[in-house]
């Protein structure tokens, strides 16, 4: 779902336009952002750091 055509009931405004502090709520409600609360750039430097983590693991233990 969109809030792209929702009207808040507070201000009467398009939720999308975040007139008020019910409508930014909401928006930011509805527009999750990432994976478990994280951004998109934090789960790419997570999976790259957990890769690392694992390549010097195998390198340690004599890799493959």
């Amino acid at each position: 779902m969109s809030c792209q055509h929702l009207v808040c009931a507070q201000c009467a405004h398009p939720v999308i336009e975040g007139r008020c502090s019910l409508c930014r709520a909401n928006r930011e409600r509805m527009h999750g952002h990432g994976f478990a609360g994280l951004s998109p750039a934090a789960l790419v430097v997570t999976l790259l750091v957990v890769l690392l983590f694992a390549a010097l693991a195998l390198r340690h233990l004599g890799g493959l």
